[in-house]
């Protein structure tokens, strides 16, 4: 049925070009954002009902960082009492703006709060305590003394001190002392959230577990700091101490009877006795004799241990003194050990290196010359190293060494360097020693010319070589100063013979073919074939003087046999000579020396 009071209705008429207008796209984004509340609403109807609340409201501000605590990431510091550890404090690592100081800082707070119940306070020097009491007397002042606190706590009855936990207006839980004689309580310490989390406990849990212990570690404390307690341990150390003295001196009375024993020993059957029960007596008196001072010395040190005990608060200090001696000795016993294992080890690698396939007879003989001083320097150098470590190991375990600051550790290591610099004259030498060890300039066993003395080489050392003369004078040379060095016997040796002859001498070449049939018998000789490199050698006339003809030969001999083998051959061709009547020069008659040409 028709409306006839309305308009009649007309078909919709579809018109492209209006289908994309700004009024049906914000129709369309409407419908969407609907769509999307409405699928929030069905998931989470109580967290959305909150954010559509929050719709048209100002923007909250930026919230702080989470708290690095939240993180599990803590620094530790340990609170004592008397130098015993009593309870560990936390502090975050990441620390943001406002948070509280580190845990050392912490601790060494906590600890000053507790010393106060129990140690006097001086908050004078010696000097300036001496000097407040001089000006009390001079001029007859009666105010009160500068160096003393004006509410110190006296100590009282040990047990009257208690610990009370207190809530803060801010929440926090804290610890607090209450001790008679002072109106106001003493705080000592907050419990904090990171406390909490690293002990697994909550706040109020842990304050209530720390209350009790801290109670009860300061009673005793105080307990302790009394005057007749400190009476007491006095007494106890010194009685501790001398009868500490008296073995001493008896385990020293020991080693003398034991040194005077194996001295009458050795006068008796000398110094290596022909039998082997002397010998097994006189090492075994000698072994006492060392144990009985390593004995003496641990009782000093024990000594030095218990008289720690006396001053309060160095029991830990005392204890880690009484156990050195052991420390000490096991590690010196280890690190011997590694020592003797590496010398071993070492003296292996040296033969294998020796015994190496495929070397000429003349350089397996260098190496086993060598040998010798490659061994010697490298023992010592293990020696020496195994004895820097254990003194490193030994001073940096010593009590208080590792709580020094980080400026004296500094400190320290500038006065290395300043010693560095001052010897540096004895390092140069020890690396000049190991560049003439390794660049083989020369070796234990060589004939050597250092700054013009010849000698045989008798020690390589770190810092010098010692030449022996063939005067038998010993000749020290530091390894700095060994820079030109003349090696007579390295791979082999050889001598230069010269034979001056007569200008009386008219069949010189009868008398060079003599020197050739002495230099060929040589060469034969059984007694020397071995030790000779190759045949000796005729140079022929090398100079002619006023004095005579020199006529020069070569022998090249084994390392070390040159001399003998110049000596023996001056011998041969005097004596030939003579026996075929060639005048020699007048110098070998007792006339003057003939120059070299």
């Amino acid at each position: 049925m028709a409306d006839h009071g309305s308009t009649p209705r007309m078909p919709p008429v579809v018109n492209h070009r209006r289908e994309g207008t700004p009024h049906q796209l914000r129709q369309r984004l409407a419908a969407l954002l609907g769509l999307l509340l409405g699928l929030l609403l069905w998931l989470d109807p109580a967290g959305s009902s909150s954010a559509l609340a929050r719709i048209g409201e100002p923007s909250a501000p930026p919230q702080p960082e989470e708290a690095p605590a939240s993180q599990g990431a803590w620094e530790l510091g340990t609170v004592r009492i008397l130098a015993v550890p009593v309870i560990t404090v936390a502090s975050p690592v990441v620390r943001g703006r406002g948070n509280g100081p580190d845990a050392a800082t912490r601790a060494e707070v906590i600890e000053g709060n507790l010393e106060f119940l129990y140690r006097p306070r001086n908050l004078c020097s010696s000097g300036e305590a001496l000097a407040e009491r001089l000006v009390q007397v001079l001029f007859d002042t009666r105010q009160s003394d500068g160096c003393v606190l004006a509410n110190g706590t006296p100590l009282g009855d040990p047990d009257a001190l208690t610990v009370a936990t207190v809530g803060g207006e801010d929440g926090l839980i804290r610890l607090e002392a209450r001790v008679p004689g002072r109106d106001l309580p003493l705080p000592l310490l907050t419990v904090t959230p990171e406390d909490a989390r690293l002990n697994g406990l909550s706040e109020r849990e842990l304050a209530a577990r720390w209350r009790a212990l801290l109670e009860r570690r300061l009673q005793v404390a105080r307990r302790l700091m009394t005057p007749e307690m400190q009476r007491e341990r006095l007494a106890r150390v010194g009685q501790a101490a001398l009868g500490l003295a008296l073995l001493i001196l008896l385990v020293l009375g020991l080693w003398q009877l034991s040194r005077l024993s194996s001295r009458a020993l050795v006068r008796r059957h000398g110094a290596l006795p022909a039998r082997r029960r002397q010998r097994l007596a006189l090492h075994g008196l000698h072994a006492l004799s060392r144990l009985l001072l390593v004995g003496a010395t641990a009782l000093l040190m024990l000594i030095v241990g218990v008289a720690t005990f006396a001053v309060p608060g160095k029991v830990p200090i005392a204890l880690d003194l009484l156990l050195q001696p052991w420390t000490i000795a096991a590690r010196l016993l280890l690190l011997w050990v590694l020592s003797l294992a590496a010398r071993a080890l070492l003296g292996l690698w040296l033969r294998q290196w020796v015994e190496a396939v495929g070397l000429p007879p003349a350089q397996r003989q260098r190496r086993q010359r060598r040998r010798t001083s490659l061994g010697r320097v490298l023992r010592r150098l293990v020696d020496m190293s195994w004895l820097t470590l254990a003194t490193i190991w030994i001073f940096t375990d010593l009590p208080g060494f590792r709580a020094l600051p980080g400026h004296a550790l500094l400190a320290s290591g500038a006065v290395v360097g300043a010693l560095a610099i001052v010897f540096q004259g004895l390092l140069r030498d020890f690396v000049a020693g190991l560049v003439i060890l390794f660049d083989d300039r020369y070796a234990i066993g060589d004939t050597v010319q250092i700054r013009g003395v010849t000698g045989e080489v008798v020690d390589l050392g770190l810092l010098s070589t010692e030449l022996r003369c063939s005067d038998q004078r010993l000749a020290q040379f530091q390894n700095g100063q060994c820079g030109e060095v003349v090696n007579f016997t390295k791979l082999c040796s050889g001598v230069e013979v010269v034979l001056w002859l007569s200008h009386r001498c008219r069949e010189l070449r009868r008398a060079l073919a003599a020197i050739e049939a002495v230099l060929r018998d040589f060469a034969g000789d059984p007694a020397w074939r071995e030790r000779l490199q190759a045949p000796p050698q005729l140079l022929g006339v090398s100079t002619v003087s006023p004095e005579g003809i020199a006529v020069a030969m070569v022998v090249t001999t084994e390392p070390g046999h040159q001399a003998a083998a110049g000596r023996e051959l001056r011998l041969r061709l005097v004596e030939r000579m003579h026996r075929q009547g060639v005048p020699l020069a007048d110098a070998l008659e007792g006339g003057p020396v003939p120059k070299q040409g």
